[in-house]
């Protein structure tokens, strides 16, 4: 066998036994839960920050961290696979809002990714319903010290979100002002569509996400995060060298263009590291993770 197919072989087999390993954890329950929508999917959980780390803490001390899943927008995963790295981010003394989204298409089938616009109005509406939210079921957190956290596509949201006051005029979920967030820990986001497309990331998801090829350049600049800068928001990037879910060439390019419109992006780039470490408590990378949210937020 070439070495190159030994060696894509190798990586496939890691990624399967990193995802396995993320995956084994048992969903935590949140302490609270709120809707911001007649949907079944418009709901947020709320963990409060766990015992010595951060349960003492009084009213409006603790950072906030708002979490955004991944699974390339589609309807079988949910946020009940991040729980455990929420329930994580709480014992590190953090207060976590866990933002479900609707995800897949309105009619079709399940490998369908994301709806337009649906799972932007979701995203838009549950940040905005989240300052009354938190006042009233996780009043230990300090709104004035947000983080944004996501994973996969849930990294995307996350730039998306707090890129919205830069979006086209004409969107209907542009903001007058910045978010005021302390910044963005993006985890293996699919950053910039362009070159998700062209590596066929997650098969495709991103042009599935705007609706479909015919629209995919008509839609892009409402959506890719690599299109909307620059942001004034702190933002990083963590990337897994040996991702073969999102490769590190997507989050490169993000930086990239970052840098061109004149806004620096920290990226850190895990070596050994694939894509599913990133959420998993058991996995050294997510202890890297939780650091990278701490330097934003405190």
């Amino acid at each position: 066998m070439p070495d190159d197919a030994a060696a894509q072989d190798d990586a496939v087999a890691r990624d399967a036994a990193e995802e396995a390993s993320a995956f084994s954890h048992p969903p935590v329950d949140p302490d609270a839960s709120a809707t911001y929508g007649d949907h079944p999917d418009q709901v947020i959980d709320f963990y409060a920050p766990r015992g010595d780390a951060g349960g003492g803490a009084g009213p409006g001390a603790t950072p906030l961290v708002v979490v955004l899943h991944g699974g390339a927008w589609r309807a079988p995963y949910d946020r009940r696979h991040i729980t455990p790295f929420a329930d994580f981010l709480a014992h590190r003394g953090f207060a976590v809002a866990n933002v479900e989204y609707r995800r897949g298409a309105a009619e079709g089938t399940a490998a369908e990714a994301g709806r337009w616009p649906e799972t932007f109005d979701d995203v838009a509406a549950a940040f905005d319903a989240l300052p009354d939210l938190i006042r009233d079921l996780l009043p230990q957190a300090d709104p004035r010290r947000t983080v944004i956290t996501g994973h996969s596509a849930g990294g995307h949201l996350a730039l998306w979100a707090a890129a919205r006051h830069v979006l086209p005029a004409d969107a209907p979920w542009r903001t007058g002002r910045p978010a005021p967030l302390r910044g963005v820990v993006a985890l293996a986001p699919i950053a910039d569509f362009g070159v998700a497309e062209k590596l066929e990331v997650c098969g495709g998801a991103a042009t599935q996400l705007l609706g479909g090829a015919d629209v995919f350049g008509e839609r892009r600049p409402y959506a890719d995060p690599a299109l909307l800068l620059p942001t004034g928001i702190a933002t990083t990037v963590v990337q897994g060298r040996t991702d073969v879910v999102v490769p590190q060439a997507v989050a490169e390019s993000y930086a990239d263009a970052a840098a061109k419109a004149g806004e620096m992006v920290g990226l850190t780039l895990l070596e050994d590291v694939g894509h599913f470490p990133l959420i998993d408590p058991a996995a050294d990378a997510c202890a890297v993770v939780a650091e990278e949210i701490a330097q934003l937020a405190w």
